[in-house]
């Protein structure tokens, strides 16, 4: 039976965005004077991230102007906590409460209604499925920084890659945009995987990202390959794929290759984009306007006459299911604090020196 006299307060994370245009500039320099976004000391972080986002301000705002004026994560963001919750109630006495980084509702300002609930443990589960010193353990620690209490455990869920519903949440959107596809053009479909890039430099200090980048997407076409051969209306014998990124930003060297430079090999090879945002939980300004709008309109430029976006998972079910089942995971298993997905062994081979969970398997 569940133990409701347990109370158990589950922490969402997620980047946040503008809730309105003249949020911008504030929101940008939140991001910017990160020290996990950029290492400088203060205050010289402190000056270049004030230079940033006054530069950067006014094209963000027209980026957010094409959205309707303002970022839909933390509404997306909500609604997934909301379907998490009623998730977790048939399991438990479990409220889930929505932290952003770097817009609101930050950390300092839901640790009260954390404190008022009085939970007898903590769970913080980043909305990142892929782990990142620049993610998930940046909105860790400040949340750290911000809760003072030593007397309630806290648990941290520091990824789920390849986590069963997570990956067949995918699985199911990615089959749902190749129906939409003339069966005779299925030979000609190459998906894209696209996730948000990073400086190089942080993989090469052995921050696990790219490597769980690239465990999911082996999951995810290990079992799309089964499903397809399942479906009828399919016609794909093997599945031309490729991973890269997006979003860079300033003159360092990103992971690569890049978004942009694998649609322009999809028009050499005469394919069809199907765009896969797979390190993207959430629709943003990254889904639906880089991947929606401005990629859309580079392909079409460049002669592709096909072009299409999964879906982000939102609040599929799925993928609600997912996190409730890594949340029930840990919650039961009293002998570990970090978890990976519902194990609480580590999945990132020991050269990936950031990686925060010291549990081998």
């Amino acid at each position: 039976m569940p133990k409701f006299n347990h109370k158990t307060a589950v922490i969402l994370f997620n980047l946040g965005g503008p809730d309105k245009l003249s949020s911008v500039k504030p929101f940008l320099f939140n991001l910017f004077n990160d020290k996990a976004i950029i290492s400088l000391p203060q205050p010289f972080r402190f000056l270049l991230a004030k230079l940033i986002s006054s530069k950067r301000e006014i094209k963000a705002q027209n980026i957010y102007q094409k959205i309707g004026g303002k970022s839909p994560l933390l509404d997306i963001t909500l609604s997934q906590a909301d379907s998490l919750e009623r998730e977790l109630s048939f399991s438990g006495n479990f409220k889930v409460f929505t932290v952003m980084r770097y817009w609101h509702p930050f950390a300092h300002e839901v640790v009260e209604k954390i404190h008022n609930y009085q939970p007898d443990e903590i769970i913080l589960l980043p909305l990142y499925p892929q782990y990142s010193s620049t993610t998930s353990a940046s909105s860790i620690k400040d949340f750290g920084d911000n809760f003072m209490s030593n007397k309630i455990p806290i648990k941290i869920v520091c990824c789920y890659p390849d986590q069963d519903d997570f990956i067949k949440s995918h699985c199911q959107n990615i089959l749902k945009t190749l129906q939409k596809i003339k069966i005779e053009n299925h030979s000609n479909i190459r998906i894209l995987f696209s996730a948000h890039g990073l400086p190089q430099k942080v993989i090469d200090k052995g921050d696990p990202y790219v490597f769980q980048i690239e465990n999911s997407v082996k999951n995810i076409l290990d079992n799309l390959t089964i499903m397809i051969k399942k479906n009828d209306t399919l016609n794909i014998d093997k599945i031309d794929h490729q991973i890269c990124y997006q979003s860079k930003v300033g003159p360092l060297k990103w992971t690569s290759p890049s978004l942009e430079q694998e649609i322009r090999r999809v028009a050499l090879d005469q394919k069809i984009p199907v765009i896969v945002p797979i390190a993207f939980v959430s629709d943003h300004s990254e889904t639906l306007v880089e991947l929606d709008i401005e990629y859309k309109e580079l392909s079409e430029q460049i002669g592709i006459a096909e072009y299409h976006r999964v879906n982000a998972l939102n609040i599929d079910r799925g993928f609600i299911n997912a996190l409730s089942k890594v949340v029930l995971a840990t919650s039961k298993n009293q002998d570990s604090a970090i978890f990976c997905g519902e194990n609480p062994c580590r999945i990132c081979p020991k050269n990936f020196k950031l990686c925060p969970n010291q549990n081998h398997s």
